[in-house]
């Protein structure tokens, strides 16, 4: 009996480090196709920065082994951020089996429409934010104060950035699926439009510089996606029981 109880916690595990090693080849490839333009890379990623700096300025690197492994990190780490469908897909194809099938309807959409979200949070970032918080940190530096950001630093900041635009652009997925499982309704959400627009500029403020251009960049999007959410989420209201029960009678 113990025997056949843990067979399939055995073929769970395979299972699992069979997904695990796909997601790693997926990583690993792309890693392999980008690793001789790594510093371009990284010169693509500083470009907002450098353009906002005064004329001869240009970034440093305070440690002596950053200029070789910071643009290897980087390179890294977008070759996982290129790599998140394959991750997806894994992700997927293991936990299908265990769903229902109102749960297979739903997480599918999910899992693209989140993946679209987050990177078009990464482009916004990207070409809207990071050349205005640039050009006021540049404008704001005391006089006498030259800018030289370290090489590595910028890179943690960005990325830390990217995470938080990412995050913050699921807005949507987030609503639907509170409204799908019951916990709230478009009804609800719509009575509580105030409070969500001074949340979203208390994010906006929370996550971008000290500037009111920078916070409304983030609080506009954030609002518009919480409309969208809201929007979407009638198509699925109280579905999530529903779906269940008949699932469960069939």
């Amino acid at each position: 009996m113990e025997v056949e109880d843990t067979q399939p916690l055995i073929s769970h595990l395979i299972e699992l480090r069979k997904r695990l090693l796909n997601c790693i080849i997926a990583v690993f490839i792309i890693f392999l196709a980008l690793i001789y333009f790594a510093n371009d890379i990284y010169q693509l990623i500083a470009a907002p920065l450098i353009k906002q700096m005064p004329v001869g300025a240009s970034m440093i690197a305070t440690d002596v082994a950053s200029p070789f492994f910071t643009p290897i990190k980087l390179t890294v780490i977008v070759s996982v951020f290129f790599a998140v469908p394959v991750i997806l897909y894994q992700v997927w194809a293991f936990i299908a089996p265990a769903l229902y099938r109102h749960e297979r309807k739903l997480v599918m959409p999910l899992l693209f429409s989140s993946t679209l979200l987050f990177y078009v949070g990464v482009a916004f970032a990207y070409f809207i934010v990071f050349p205005l918080a640039f050009g006021f940190f540049a404008k704001t530096a005391p006089q006498g104060v030259q800018i030289a950001t370290d090489i590595s630093n910028y890179l943690d900041f960005v990325m830390a950035i990217f995470l938080a635009f990412g995050v913050a652009f699921e807005v949507p997925i987030a609503i639907v699926l509170l409204c799908w499982t019951g916990i709230t309704s478009p009804d609800d959400l719509r009575k509580k439009r105030p409070y969500i627009l001074v949340g979203a500029f208390v994010v906006g403020m929370l996550l971008t510089p000290p500037d009111v251009f920078s916070q409304t960049l983030l609080a506009i999007p954030m609002y518009c996606l919480f409309e969208v959410g809201v929007f979407f989420s009638r198509y699925y209201v109280g579905k999530g029981r529903w779906d269940k029960e008949q699932d469960s009678e069939s």
